[in-house]
């Protein structure tokens, strides 16, 4: 079983001032973020990366993210101002991916994603997503759903205590689900991959936005970007040899954590994710081609929940692993363009039915069009 709060934490910060946004979730995650810190420790350690290498990968990560964007910056020094930590501790929590990508022994968590979008007569097509997040168990204390408002859109969705962005929808009902991947060239010196998250989020009105704002940053490290409007969604593959897109199949886009483009592909770390991962994607395209095709969210909750003997869809840790090795589904989200919405489930897609979903609306027509770079 994997333990879970009474109730998650969630985070409201607004203001158009970045450091002070960020000095406001700082102050909301004071007793809580060091737990996170140390458990990242830990994980560093277990991965052979001493302490004075991540302290220089977050100082690297820093530089790279300022002359990105300095706003980015600024809203990291804000939560270490307002949690009372030092700048780099921060930083290296919104580089984790890439600083654990020097990690031979404590491979990325797995998730699993859909992205469906439906069309008919004029005013009903839609465009819907729901992914699994999937990381360490150990971890779970140190997430919180966030309602940040006040930059170019409004961002409502989840995030690591610490950490800019991961997985939302904004404002003008642009959606972002992320999956990690692996390159065998991948490393710090780009835009962290969290931090490129939360840059999209809150600057992109649109899929066209969004991907200019990706093929825009200096990218090191691998992950993948699923990005939909009410019209538009597109799949991309993000790796240290460039970003590929992915055709989609009969308006619906899968994603687990493999590469599906064959540049990127040839350089992959397949050791740390196969079997597995094309198991898992194997059965949600054999669910999506042999039943009625999802014609809402509701519709793709059942598709990632696993059965006996199948692929891990639903992930549950075993706890007689080592620590490292112990992979839960932490949370489930549901994201709707058409509502600026996202929903929030603090458990597997099969605790739909037990647990309550977290509703958060972005409040479409609410942009402040402060900008952003």
């Amino acid at each position: 079983m994997i333990a879970r709060p009474a109730e998650r934490l969630h985070v409201e910060v607004a203001s158009s001032d970045p450091f002070a946004r960020g000095a406001a979730r700082g102050e909301r995650l004071r007793d809580t973020l060091p737990g996170g810190i140390a458990g990242y420790d830990r994980f560093f350690r277990l991965g052979g990366i001493g302490p004075r290498q991540v302290r220089d990968d977050a100082e690297r990560a820093l530089d790279v993210i300022d002359a990105f964007r300095p706003r980015a910056r600024a809203e990291i020094e804000g939560i270490a101002h307002g949690a009372g930590a030092d700048v780099w501790r921060i930083a290296a929590l919104n580089a984790r991916t890439e600083i654990l990508a020097r990690s031979a022994t404590v491979p990325p968590g797995e998730c699993s994603t859909i992205i469906r979008r439906t069309g008919g007569a004029a005013g009903t097509v839609g465009t819907f997503g729901i992914q699994t997040w999937d990381w360490h168990v150990e971890l779970n204390p140190y997430w919180h759903t966030l309602e940040s408002r006040g930059g170019t859109h409004d961002v409502v969705g989840l995030t690591e205590h610490g950490i800019l962005g991961k997985i939302g929808i904004n404002s003008a009902g642009l959606a972002l689900h992320f999956n990690i991947l692996g390159h065998r060239r991948d490393g710090v010196g780009g835009v962290p991959m969290h931090v490129l998250a939360a840059v999209v989020l809150e600057e992109a009105g649109s899929v066209a936005e969004a991907v200019e704002i990706v093929r825009g940053a200096p990218i090191t490290s691998s992950g993948s970007f699923a990005l939909f409007d009410t019209s538009e969604a597109v799949l991309l593959d993000l790796s240290p040899e460039g970003v590929f897109a992915v055709d989609s199949d009969r308006g619906t886009l899968v994603r687990t954590n493999h590469f599906l483009t064959p540049v990127p592909a040839a350089g992959e770390k397949s050791w740390l994710y196969q079997p597995d991962s094309g198991e898992r994607y194997d059965l949600l395209r054999e669910r999506l081609a042999h039943t009625a095709l999802p014609q809402s969210p509701d519709d793709l909750v059942g598709l990632l929940m696993s059965g006996e003997g199948e692929a891990a869809l639903t992930c549950l840790p075993d706890m007689n692993l080592p620590e490292g090795q112990r992979w839960a589904s932490l949370a489930t989200v549901v994201l709707e363009p058409a509502m600026s919405r996202a929903r929030v489930l603090d458990g597997t897609p099969a605790d739909s039915g037990s647990r309550p979903w977290r509703h958060l609306a972005a409040q479409r027509g609410s942009d402040t069009r402060s900008g952003t770079r």
